[in-house]
C-alpha cells in the first residue's frame, strides 16, 4: 500500500519503519525540516532499540522516505496516519490542536479517496470532529479510522510487528478491509485485530493505560504499607502474582511511574470525565498515589542525612524507565531537584539519557562518563532506573570509591542479604 504518516515523533517515526518492513510505501512528514534532515541523514532523534537500524533498512530498500512537504504525502498515499502529538494541557486534558490542524491541512489535499487513520491518542468522540472538519474542507470521499498505538518505549517495534491485539474503530466497511489487508502480515501469530466503533476504540488507549497505572500505585502502596509492618513487598507480590487472575505484569513497586503515557492517559481521562459530569474518583487516587511515590526515595535519604548540606549523592538512571532515554514525568527529576534545593550535589549517571538531562539539569549537576565515575566520593548512591547493567555491579569497587557505603535503592534492583554480606546500608521501597 502507499502510506503517508504524518508526525515523526515516537509513535509515527515507529509506525512508518515498521510499516515500510513489511512491504508498503511509506513516506513520513514533518513540518520540521531540520528533523526531516537528520532523518533523510539516518539520524534518529529519540532512542529506541532496533528503530535506526529498521531506518536505514527501509530507507537504502526505497520503501521508506521522509518529507516536509505535505502535498507530496498525501496526494502519493491511500492511506494517512495522523501521528502527531497530543500534549497534557493546563486543566490534564488532551490538547487536540495538532491533530485538528494536521487534518484541517491534510483534508485540503484529498482529491480522492482515502483512509484516515488517528494514530494519535485522542478521548472519545475525537473521530466524529475529525470527520466533520474533513466534510468542510473536501467533497472527496473518505474514511476515518480510529488506531490506537499500544507501543511500550523500550520495546516499541517488537510490539508494532508483534501486538497482542489490533484496534480498529470505524463504522465503515470499506476503511475495515483496507486495515485487514495492511495488518494482515503484523497477525499471522494468531492476534485479534478487533473492530468496534470509534469512541470504543479511542477509550481502549485510555482504560488500558489507566489500568496499568492503576496496578503500580496499588502495588507501591501496598509497598509503603509493607515497610511499616516488617513486611516483604518482594515476597507478597509472589504470592498474589501467582493467581492466574491477577499475574505478575506491572506490578513492582519503585518510586512511581513516569514516562509520556500512564500519567498524561491518566490524567486525560479523568478530565475527559469531568466533561461528561463523571468523578473518576479511582483515577484521581492513582494520580495522587504517583506523585507522592516520586517524592519516597528523597524522604528516605532527607531522614537518614538530616541535613544534605555539602553531601554528593551519585544517581544511578535518569531515564523513566530502562530502554528509552525519555525523561518526561521521570521520578528522578524531582528527585535529583529536592537533593539541589537541599543544598547537595548531584552526580549522575544513565547509558543513553545524558543529553536529555542537560537540556533538563543544565550545569546544576555532574554527568559521569561511566556508572562508577558517579560514585567518586559520594555520601550516598540513589537507584532511580532499573538498568541491567546495575544489577551485575561489583560492589567492592563501589565501597572503596563511595565517601560512606549507604545506598537507597528506588526499584530493589539488590537483595536485602547481599546487601548485607557486603556492609552496605541498604534502603529499598516496601522491604
Amino acid at each position: 500500500m502507499k502510506i503517508a504518516v504524518i508526525g515523526t515523533g515516537y509513535v509515527g517515526l515507529v509506525a512508518g519503519a515498521c510499516l515500510a518492513e513489511t512491504g508498503n510505501d511509506v513516506v513520513c512528514f514533518d513540518r520540521d525540516k531540520a528533523k526531516i534532515g537528520e532523518l533523510r541523514r539516518g539520524r534518529i532523534p529519540i532512542y529506541e532499540p532496533g528503530l535506526e537500524e529498521l531506518v536505514r533498512r527501509n530507507r537504502l530498500e526505497n520503501r521508506l522516505s521522509f518529507t516536509s512537504t505535505l502535498t507530496r504525502a498525501i496526494k502519493s498515499s491511500n492511506v494517512i496516519f495522523v501521528a502527531v502529538s497530543t500534549p497534557q494541557a493546563e486543566d490534564g486534558s488532551a490538547d487536540l490542536q495538532h491533530v485538528f490542524s494536521a487534518v484541517k491541512d491534510l483534508a485540503r489535499l484529498i482529491n480522492e479517496y482515502k483512509v484516515i487513520v488517528i494514530k494519535s491518542t485522542v478521548p472519545p468522540g475525537t473521530s466524529t470532529e475529525v470527520q466533520n472538519i474533513i466534510k468542510h474542507e473536501t467533497a472527496s470521499p473518505f474514511s476515518v479510522v480510529s488506531n490506537p498505538e499500544f507501543l511500550k518505549q523500550g520495546s516499541a517495534i517488537e510490539d508494532f510487528m508483534k501486538p497482542d491485539r489490533i484496534v480498529v474503530g470505524t463504522g465503515d466497511s470499506r476503511a475495515v478491509d483496507v486495515m485487514l489487508e495492511l495488518y494482515s502480515p503484523f497477525t499471522k501469530t494468531g492476534a485479534p485485530i478487533l473492530t468496534m466503533d470509534c469512541a470504543s476504540a479511542e477509550l481502549s488507549k485510555y482504560a488500558a493505560n489507566a489500568m496499568l497505572a492503576t496496578r503500580i500505585s496499588f502495588i507501591n502502596e501496598v509497598a509503603n504499607f509493607c515497610e511499616l509492618v516488617g513486611a516483604d513487598v518482594d515476597q507478597l507480590r509472589r504470592a498474589i502474582a501467582s493467581d492466574k487472575r491477577i499475574g505478575n505484569s506491572f506490578l513492582f513497586s519503585g518510586v512511581g511511574f513516569g514516562g509520556s503515557c500512564l500519567s498524561k492517559d491518566v490524567k486525560a481521562l479523568t478530565q475527559a470525565g469531568s466533561e461528561e459530569a463523571y468523578d473518576f474518583k479511582l483515577l484521581r487516587a492513582v494520580d495522587v498515589v504517583n506523585s507522592l511515590q516520586k517524592k519516597q526515595l528523597f524522604s528516605k535519604i532527607k531522614t537518614y542525612f538530616g541535613s544534605l548540606n555539602n553531601k554528593v549523592v551519585g544517581v544511578w538512571g535518569l531515564a523513566f524507565k530502562p530502554g528509552t532515554d525519555d525523561m518526561r514525568e521521570a521520578p528522578a527529576i524531582p528527585l535529583i531537584n529536592d537533593l539541589l534545593s537541599h543544598g547537595a550535589d548531584v552526580q549522575a549517571y544513565d547509558p543513553v539519557a545524558m543529553p536529555v538531562a542537560r537540556n533538563i539539569f543544565g550545569s546544576k549537576i555532574m554527568y559521569a562518563s561511566r556508572s562508577y565515575d558517579a560514585l567518586k566520593g559520594v555520601d550516598a548512591l540513589a537507584i532511580v532506573t532499573e538498568w541491567n547493567e546495575f544489577r551485575g555491579a561489583d560492589f567492592l569497587r563501589m565501597k572503596k570509591l563511595m565517601r560512606s557505603p549507604v545506598i537507597f535503592d528506588g526499584r530493589n534492583v539488590f537483595a536485602i542479604e547481599q546487601m548485607k554480606t557486603h556492609g552496605f546500608k541498604y534502603y529499598s521501597i516496601g522491604r
